[in-house]
C-alpha cells in the first residue's frame, strides 16, 4: 500500500509539474525555454519533497503500528519500513538526477535556438538579402521557412518580414525588430 501511495504521489506531483509547465504563458521562445526548465527543477524538487515526506510519514505509521503490534510483526514492520525508506530514497535520487538532465536540456535548447536566429540573420546580411537598400523578401522568406527555429519564432519573423514587404518605409524599424527578435535581445 505504501509503494502505491508513493507512486501516487510520485505521479500526481509530476502531473502538477506538467500541467504548471503547460499553462503558464511565456512571454519570448528564449524565456519559455528559461522558464520550463526552472519549472521543471522545480516540479522535479517538489517531487521528490513531496516522495521524502511520503515515506517519511510511511515510516512514522510503521513504527506506531509496530509499537502496538506483539515483538514479530515489530520485526517485519521495521523492516518494511526500511524497504520503504530505500526505494523512496532511490526514487528521490532518479527524479533529481532526470531533473538535472531536464534543466541542462532545456539549457541547451535555449542556447540552440538563440544561435540558430543569429546565424539565420548573419546569413541574410552576408548575402546581402537584409539591408534597407537591397530587401530579398522571397529569399528571407525561403530561408525562414526551411529553418528550424521554433515555430512560433518563425512566425513572428515571418510577420515582420511581411510587414517590411507591406510598408517598405518602415524597413530600418522592422529590421531591428527582426534583429532583436532571432537574437532575443
Amino acid at each position: 500500500m505504501s509503494r502505491t501511495l508513493i507512486l501516487a504521489i510520485v505521479i500526481a506531483a509530476i502531473g502538477a509539474g506538467g500541467y504548471y509547465y503547460l499553462n503558464q504563458p511565456e512571454p519570448t521562445p528564449a524565456e519559455r525555454l528559461e522558464t520550463a526548465a526552472e519549472e521543471a527543477a522545480e516540479a522535479v524538487t517538489d517531487a521528490a519533497s513531496s516522495v521524502q515526506d511520503a515515506a517519511s510519514d510511511a515510516v512514522d505509521a510503521a513504527t506506531e503500528q509496530a509499537a502496538e503490534a506483539a515483538s514479530s510483526l515489530t520485526d517485519q514492520a521495521t523492516e518494511a519500513a526500511s524497504s520503504v525508506a530505500d526505494q523512496a530514497s532511490e526514487a528521490a535520487s532518479s527524479v533529481a538526477d532526470q531533473a538535472s538532465d531536464a534543466a541542462q536540456e532545456a539549457s541547451d535548447q535555449v542556447a540552440a535556438l538563440a544561435g540558430q536566429g543569429q546565424e539565420l540573420l548573419n546569413s541574410w546580411i552576408q548575402e546581402g538579402k537584409l539591408d534597407p537598400t537591397n530587401f530579398d523578401y522571397d529569399g528571407i522568406m525561403t530561408s525562414l521557412q526551411d529553418s528550424n527555429l521554433a515555430t512560433d519564432l518563425k512566425d513572428q519573423a515571418i510577420k515582420i518580414v511581411n510587414d517590411i514587404k507591406d510598408s517598405p518605409e518602415m524597413i530600418v524599424q522592422k529590421i531591428q525588430e527582426l534583429t532583436n527578435l532571432l537574437t532575443q535581445q
